[in-house]
């Protein structure tokens, strides 16, 4: 490398950015149609986006912006966030989903979580995450972003803070930039606070007319983001936040034309990705995040009411092609303090396979994501093996061994190994690109 001339390849400036990086792509398989390269290292399109490899980091909250609601960088991404999520991208990844991003101020979890409701693209929500997003193209990496409102689980202070004290939360109040007197949800009162004792605040019930501008709000965040260059969407419906609270008849008791009836309870979901596939390219890709379950089968607190289930997850998974939505990102849990899960090595994956199954069986072609407990390269290989075309897939069903999911989403096996992708690589035998900067340490 050190006789390359400044016009070759490794020399050639990244686009996007103000100052010289080499245009690197590290993570692709050098010659991905080669039959011995594995489905996890084969290109992914969705819409107009190709993702380079199959593997993504699934949004991880970071606690790490401006809580002041008086600054004007309130909830914007920062320079930790280029160097957190930019890591990423320098090193692989297919995807790189920017954190639960909220949609409005009373939707963070805490008040450092990440926003982007500020309208313009001066504002500095959005100059903060375009920064974000040109630094990981400069890269080679695709970015994503999760749109999201935590609902009831609202105005919490940083986890580690709740951890230290031996608490699942600690509410945040005025003094540190929190807003007790809007934590929202479909249904409110005491006894629907998210966990028992004084750590998070009772909701109240949202209005009809409020959920219809969250709806709104979704929809401007979405054209923010692609405004801001952003290649994928994300809406967050899982984990207990808004969207799940209202899909849950656990969490939802409403009595209007968002309660009620699976068709009622989905209402709100359905217009917010009908509102954010109207306002954003059509070659764009619309990911969804759910939990499959509210893991309450046989719970007392679910035997008059039912709760989220796998056949509710199937339900809404056959609806999606007609919402706009290309992939299912299969999660499960956090919804109620009365949850039985029992984690094993699978448990997620297993229900993602279930998901996906279902998906073909109904002749759709919605992707499905796999997420939990991947942290092995040869356990993510055997997950989306064959997932690259159904007539491989078939022949993989007919010897025993099915695709489970399109592709897989890690989260914390990239914070013990930012580097994952090109380990996997490496123990696959897989010959792939290298960031240029590293290629003297990663040969």
């Amino acid at each position: 490398m050190g006789s390359t001339s400044f016009r070759s390849p490794p020399n050639h400036q990244a686009e996007g950015v103000p100052y010289f990086t080499p245009a690197n792509n590290a993570g692709a398989a050098v010659n991905p149609q080669d039959p011995s390269t594995p489905t996890l290292f084969r290109p992914l399109q969705i819409r107009d986006v190709t993702l380079k490899n199959r593997v993504i980091v699934a949004p991880m909250c970071m606690y790490s912006t401006e809580s002041d609601p008086t600054s004007p960088a309130v909830g914007a991404l920062t320079d930790f966030h280029i160097a957190h999520l930019g890591h990423f991208a320098t090193k692989g990844a297919g995807l790189v989903f920017i954190e639960a991003t909220s949609v409005q101020p009373n939707g963070r979890i805490s008040p450092n979580d990440s926003g982007l409701w500020q309208d313009g693209t001066d504002s500095e929500q959005f100059k903060g995450l375009r920064r974000v997003v040109n630094f990981a193209h400069s890269q080679g990496a695709k970015i994503g972003i999760q749109l999201a409102h935590a609902g009831r689980k609202a105005s919490t202070v940083a986890p580690w803070l709740a951890s230290q004290a031996k608490q699942r939360g600690i509410k945040a109040d005025e003094s540190v930039g929190g807003w007790p007197s809007d934590v929202v949800g479909p249904s409110g009162g005491e006894e629907q606070i998210w966990a028992p004792g004084d750590q998070f605040w009772p909701p109240r019930e949202l209005e009809t007319a409020e959920v219809e501008e969250i709806v709104r709000a979704f929809a401007r965040s979405a054209a923010l983001a692609a405004q801001a260059g952003v290649d994928v969407i994300e809406i967050h419906g899982a984990h207990g936040y808004l969207l799940h609270q209202f899909l849950s008849p656990v969490t939802n008791r409403r009595t209007d034309k968002y309660g009620g009836s699976f068709e009622n309870r989905t209402r709100f979901l359905c217009e917010v990705a009908a509102a954010i596939r109207a306002v954003v390219p059509s070659g764009m890709p619309l990911f969804l995040r759910i939990s499959a379950t509210d893991w309450l089968d046989n719970q007392t607190v679910a035997a008059e009411t039912g709760s989220w289930d796998v056949p509710s997850s199937i339900q809404l998974a056959k609806l999606l092609p007609d919402l706009g939505i290309d992939f299912l990102d299969v999660s499960s849990g956090g919804n109620h303090k009365s949850q039985r899960i029992e984690p094993h090595t699978n448990y997620q994956i297993d229900l993602a396979g279930q998901i996906r199954q279902e998906i073909r069986a109904a002749n759709h072609t919605t992707l499905v994501g796999a997420v939990g407990f991947i942290t092995e390269a040869h356990s993510a290989r055997d997950i989306v093996q064959g997932a690259e075309e159904e007539a491989r897939a078939t022949e993989a069903i007919l010897s025993g061994s099915k695709p489970q999911a399109d592709a897989v989403l890690m989260a914390r096996q990239f914070l013990r190994e930012p580097e994952w992708v090109l380990m996997a690589a490496k123990k696959l035998d897989v010959k792939v690109s290298l960031p240029w900067q590293f290629t003297r340490g990663l040969l």
